[in-house]
């Protein structure tokens, strides 16, 4: 699904800084992958890679078999409509309802208004929301909005999920729950990639770990733990 061939990311301004060096890393379909390391390992940066935010200094990125380096201008919105997002912190807008958060992510990408009163409710019902429709995201527990912000990102059926540090703001108990969650859309098929600093967690699920230090992937396992990512270090 996503490969990327020796991809280098570096950054000039008054300091040079190497965000990524010489990255070589192929993420098939439907895998579940821990991106773990300290803040400035290069995590967020490989993401953004990932969507096209931003461009390699170097090396190439293949999605689906396809360049994402020299992907048209006009084409780079329909890609990422193929790759969901969770943000740690939410990013709900606040004088919307739940129904009308998800609706709004829909009707982006030129969502039918057919599908939308189909497919919204569908999402909401996923993750457990479906009773909450009506309410507004000051009235959600932390756990409740992160739940909206899982069905804004599956709302237009993504091949992958992007999820940076998803549990973040979470109690323990309602980190599982998400995390758990995230599980059930692994295994309908979607591709989860999830940043994290959550030990406890990448230790529980045992997925494919790819630990970064410094801009450089320094440990890839599968079944890999939190701490595992680090015995090179």
């Amino acid at each position: 699904m996503i490969q990327m061939f020796n991809v280098s990311k570096t950054y000039v301004g008054e300091v040079k800084i190497h965000a990524l060096t010489d990255i070589n890393l192929h993420i098939r379909k439907g895998e579940f992958v821990f991106l773990v390391g300290a803040s400035g390992a290069g995590k967020s940066t490989l993401t953004k890679l990932i969507i096209r935010e931003e461009l390699p200094t170097k090396g190439q990125i293949m999605a689906e078999g396809r360049s994402i380096l020299r992907m048209k201008q006009r084409d780079i919105p329909i890609f990422r409509r193929k790759i969901g997002f969770v943000f740690q912190d939410f990013r709900l807008l606040m004088s919307r309802t739940v129904y009308e958060n998800v609706a709004f992510a829909a009707e982006a990408i030129e969502m039918s208004s057919q599908d939308v009163k189909r497919r919204v409710p569908a999402v909401l019902d996923m993750v457990g929301l479906g009773d909450k429709h009506a309410a507004y995201p000051h009235q959600l527990s932390g756990g409740q909005q992160q739940r909206v912000c899982i069905a804004r990102a599956m709302v237009n059926n993504p091949m992958m999920i992007i999820a940076d540090e998803p549990t973040g703001n979470l109690d323990p108990e309602t980190s599982y729950d998400i995390m758990s969650m995230f599980q059930a859309i692994n295994s309908r098929g979607t591709t989860m990639v999830i940043a994290t600093h959550d030990r406890e967690m990448v230790d529980r699920l045992k997925k494919r770990v790819v630990g970064l230090d410094r801009g450089r992937i320094v440990r890839d396992e599968e079944r890999g733990t939190y701490h595992s990512a680090y015995q090179q270090l």
